[in-house]
């Protein structure tokens, strides 16, 4: 390609800084600009990755050059800057959630559609080794029919360790919204689409302690549930068992991610990162085997996404980590919190791409 798509990221926390390391050696994308409601956070990070210019958000959305803005602000505000980049007239990829409600979420696709522009949203986890080389076994019959599987979000939460944690325990927060998306986005890609949804979910502490930084101390008001569990029926047949959690203070020895087949079990590695072992146990044996990666890949690849994304235009075909699949995955993380409210299954409507 002769020339690469220019893009600006908005928001400059701390997420940003591993999609700059790793779209600095893109092929397919320059980053031109840098903006965050905190001017010196842009500036600070334009000056960190080289890049030219730093910005307030509508100045980088007022500039023609720019064809993709990279929206990696906090998931409230996901909704209101993907619209405005798109009636800018600019290709969006953001940050997952694709959205907080699902009125946004449709929204943002709809803005999309009418102007002939692309949406693209993390995770693109499942784009690594990791997820790849469990689809391709499954694709080739290594553990026959799946018909089960398992996946465990289990820790105490973030407010130990970030240093503006409030956003995890409001609205659109909370283990699922924050961490579901990885294993659900992973789920969808080897097991289809879902179908139903049944669950259960709580929050024991109306409060949280943030444990580091210059909030250290503060209370943080519980919003949001912090923990869930429950199963997904998929279209195809298979079904699962979610738990994702903020409550599990002393850690847990659950996998993170399980497929269960007539002919064998699949045990796949932290969908949070791109690479990791896959592990085959075949039908009628104890012992377990690691399968040949399906291709060399990094263990921290944010932007893979974006990458592909510009690369599909370029190219007229679809892009994998696209805002269908991650509206798909936001109506399954709200099946979640509306079949505990309602006690009952929850039908989803969307499917994938």
């Amino acid at each position: 390609m002769d020339t690469k798509m220019k893009a600006g990221i908005v928001g400059c926390g701390n997420i940003s800084a591993i999609y700059l390391e790793n779209l600095k050696k893109s092929p397919v994308v320059e980053v031109v600009a840098c903006a965050d409601v905190v001017l010196e956070r842009a500036a600070a990070r334009a000056e960190e990755y080289g890049v030219a210019n730093a910005y307030t958000a509508a100045e980088l959305l007022a500039d023609p050059e720019i064809e993709l803005v990279i929206n990696l602000t906090v998931p409230g505000s996901h909704a209101e800057i993907d619209i405005a980049a798109l009636e800018a007239g600019k290709h969006v990829y953001a940050e997952k959630p694709l959205a907080v409600s699902l009125e946004d979420g449709k929204r943002i696709l709809q803005t999309a559609e009418s102007k002939g522009l692309r949406v693209g949203s993390a995770p693109d986890t499942f784009l690594g080794s990791g997820i790849q080389t469990a689809k391709a076994a499954i694709e080739g019959g290594m553990i026959g029919k799946p018909v089960a599987a398992a996946a465990f979000m289990m820790s105490g939460g973030p407010e130990g360790w970030h240093p503006d944690p409030e956003f995890f325990y409001a609205p659109g927060g909370g283990p699922m919204f924050d961490m579901g998306p990885y294993y659900l986005t992973a789920l969808a890609e080897l097991l289809g689409p879902m179908d139903r949804i049944s669950s259960s979910a709580g929050a024991p502490s109306a409060t949280r302690t943030i444990g580091s930084g210059p909030k250290a101390g503060q209370q943080i008001p519980v919003l949001t549930p912090t923990h869930l569990a429950g199963t997904i029926d998929f279209r195809q047949g298979a079904i699962a068992t979610v738990i994702t959690s903020f409550d599990v203070k002393g850690g847990a020895s659950l996998p993170w991610l399980e497929i269960y087949g007539t002919e064998g079990t699949l045990i796949l590695p932290d969908p949070n990162f791109f690479d990791g072992d896959v592990k085959l146990r075949r039908s009628g044996s104890t012992e377990t085997e690691t399968l040949a990666p399906a291709f060399e890949c990094g263990r921290n690849e944010r932007g893979l996404g974006v990458n592909d994304m510009v690369a599909s235009i370029r190219e007229g075909r679809g892009h994998r980590a696209s805002g269908a699949l991650a509206y798909h995955v936001l109506e399954a993380m709200h099946a979640f919190h509306t079949s505990s409210l309602k006690g009952e299954h929850v039908k989803l409507e969307s499917t994938l791409p």
